[in-house]
């Protein structure tokens, strides 16, 4: 017969798992501070020690960062894997623009798919205010305020799909966005043709969503990034003619 290993597990090892399970499923994310170290024994109800030593272990994972006299934060484990180098090849190759937005489309469409089906009341709810805060931007012609919203909307998509990896995929995706790394969003946000064309996108996203139309709502996300694509194509070529057309005035006037 096989050796069984029928020791109890340490309480420290237990909260670990706990808090793991908290990160895993987005109830704690990147950047989240941790309640202070007295509060959250309490709240775990262990002791100080073996909290201090599960916050280690996560530490030493790479989970939790703590700071000097700053407390312990849950760390973006995913934007860690992306490297200063990475994100500037990312910076330099515009080629780089379309492939995130060919991805987000895949993504998207998957995460509007699954919120449709699997959208809690919860979910609904925080969806729900979270479409009307984009609307309240979009009213207040606010377009830094928008495109912060943009994000959060589809980020409680993906927190919709209840799939765990997709929605740590997505918030990285999300993170690099918010960052202007992949391409200046807030050109596309001050052209108002495009901000009436992706509240409308959004519009359908969301609506398709409440209505647990799965289908739609996939087709209504692939819709949406393509039409960012599309603008995203149109600004391109715009700055590409207006270089051009800079280059020849100012060697027109050497001349």
């Amino acid at each position: 017969m096989d050796e069984v290993d029928l020791r109890p597990e340490r309480l420290s090892d237990s909260v670990a798992r706990y808090l793991e399970k908290l990160v895993l499923e987005g109830t704690l994310r990147a950047g989240d501070r941790l309640p202070a170290e007295r509060r959250l024994a309490a709240e775990l109800n262990v002791s100080r020690p073996s909290l201090r030593e599960a916050l280690q272990k996560l530490e030493a994972a790479g989970l939790v960062e703590t700071r000097h006299g700053g407390g312990t934060f849950v760390r973006n484990a995913f934007g860690a894997a992306l490297t200063d180098p990475l994100i500037q090849l990312f910076r330099d190759h515009p080629q780089a623009a379309f492939d995130f937005i060919e991805l987000r489309a895949t993504l998207e469409g998957m995460s509007a798919y699954h919120a449709a089906l699997r959208g809690t009341d919860a979910d609904r709810e925080t969806l729900s205010e979270h479409f009307a805060a984009m609307e309240r931007a979009h009213a207040n012609e606010d377009p830094t305020e928008e495109a912060e919203r943009d994000a959060d909307f589809h980020y409680a998509i993906a927190e919709a799909s209840h799939n765990t990896v997709l929605m740590h995929v997505m918030r990285g995706l999300l993170d690099l966005l918010r960052r202007d790394v992949i391409f200046n969003r807030m050109r596309l946000y001050k052209r108002p043709d495009a901000r009436e064309v992706l509240l409308r996108q959004h519009q359908a996203i969301y609506t398709a969503i409440m209505a647990r139309d799965a289908e739609a709502a996939r087709a209504a996300a692939q819709g949406h990034m393509a039409e960012v694509a599309a603008f995203f194509r149109a600004d391109r070529e715009a700055a590409v003619r207006d270089d051009s057309a800079r280059r020849r005035r100012a060697r027109s006037r050497t001349s």
